[in-house]
């Protein structure tokens, strides 16, 4: 029913902002990421992508700083047994790109870190994305072949090759990610190979 709201940012508070749109203030729930976002805009005028949960006693407007995150909150309250209550507990741990990540390299350990989050869901919620985060955040540039990238991969060190993989998931071109990940320390663990190629990438940009 709502695509987005746009207006001036009247409330915002942990876990909710309410957006005044023509003198009408719509209550949104939002993720601490969200939140952050809304927090470090200068301007008043906000727009948050929205989406509407309906319940048997209640009706509630989410809202999200990008359309990323609203897709990666519709992936989420697409796995069995997770809820939006459960989906907005792990986009307030993780980014969407952190998210991305923990799915591409199958860390459901990062993503039980949140909040009523249980080892068991992390799993379901690992093994029932991984594909979809892979082709909705670009993982495999077009002409490359999955055996392409294997045969490639067996030839690089087991966490650099995963690096490489999640820096592709993530939008960056294959070529992109290994410019990125020279000079990385090849005994550096996955995630401080895949930090330090996106600080590499930070200063280029």
């Amino acid at each position: 029913m709502f695509y987005y709201v746009r207006g001036e940012l009247a409330v915002l508070e942990p876990g909710t902002a309410v957006v005044d749109c023509a003198g009408v203030g719509y209550k949104l729930l939002i993720s601490d990421n969200t939140l952050g976002k809304l927090a470090n805009m200068d301007k008043k005028e906000v727009l948050l992508y929205t989406y509407m949960y309906v319940r048997e006693d209640a009706v509630d407007l989410i809202g999200f700083a990008s359309k990323e995150e609203l897709s990666a909150f519709k992936m989420l309250i697409s796995v069995s047994g997770v809820g939006p209550k459960a989906a907005m507990s792990i986009l307030s741990l993780l980014t969407v790109e952190k998210f991305a990540l923990a799915v591409s390299t199958q860390d459901s350990k990062a993503i039980a870190k949140a909040s009523g989050i249980g080892p068991k869901t992390a799993a379901r919620i690992v093994l029932e994305l991984k594909e979809k985060v892979a082709k909705e955040f670009a993982a495999v540039p077009a002409g490359i072949t999955e055996q392409e990238l294997f045969k490639e991969e067996i030839s690089m060190s087991g966490n650099l090759a995963e690096a490489e993989k999640a820096l592709m998931v993530l939008g960056y071109t294959k070529a992109e990610a290994q410019t990125a990940l020279k000079g990385v320390p090849p005994t550096a663990s996955l995630e401080e190979m895949v930090s330090a190629a996106l600080r590499k990438m930070a200063l280029r940009f």
